[in-house]
């Protein structure tokens, strides 16, 4: 089979991912939206009402107290993992009801109520907001995690550059693979056709 056959039948085959790649690219490299997209949340946090005087266990590597509007957290680090504790009786503290949660949440909204609102409803650790973002709160190191439509829509995208195009992982990294076998294919021809004696001729 001539290379020039072989090249054009290999350019069809690639033409849906050529087209993801170039909208995608442009996407990645322009970032509109990415700010919003992957704000990072962080618990909002108060000066101390109180001091306190921590002692720290054997396995612990750091500690720190901070106040939010739920009351005063001792964070700590082990080896184990993470920690949090009570930081007057050092006992694990007790996981904020859906009240507390809402209201831990809410408070952090206030640097940008436009994109986040307010909590509309809560299932375990997980709100959804009346403006669509998905936030999941981590008790254990007091952290949140945020995720809007532009999030989902941007991982969707990276999904179709990576040809990530099926529910399968498996076939998807084959799927992947094999794209990248014919975009090198795809130049080795045309380097093949460009360099081969009759190619002013066509």
């Amino acid at each position: 089979m001539k290379s020039r056959k072989v090249h054009r039948i290999i350019g069809l085959m690639l033409i849906l991912p050529m087209i993801g790649w170039v909208i995608t690219g442009f996407i990645f490299f322009t970032k509109p939206g990415y700010q919003g997209a992957f704000d990072q949340l962080a618990i909002k946090t108060y000066p101390l009402q109180q001091s306190f005087v921590i002692e720290p266990a054997s396995n612990w590597l750091e500690a720190k107290v901070v106040r939010t509007i739920l009351g005063h957290h001792l964070l700590v680090k082990t080896r184990d993992g993470f920690a949090h504790l009570d930081p007057i009786s050092y006992q694990p503290k007790e996981v904020a009801d859906n009240a507390g949660l809402q209201l831990l949440i809410n408070d952090t909204f206030s640097h940008d109520s436009k994109r986040y609102g307010v909590v509309s409803s809560i299932e375990g650790h997980k709100a959804l907001t009346n403006t669509g973002v998905e936030v999941t709160v981590n008790w254990t190191n007091l952290t949140l995690r945020q995720s809007g439509q532009d999030t989902k829509l941007i991982d969707l995208l990276y999904k179709i550059h990576y040809l990530q195009w099926t529910w399968s992982e498996g076939f998807n990294q084959i799927f992947g693979f094999l794209g990248l076998v014919l975009l090198i294919l795809l130049t080795l021809f045309g380097i093949k056709i460009f360099i081969s004696p009759g190619h002013k001729q066509s």
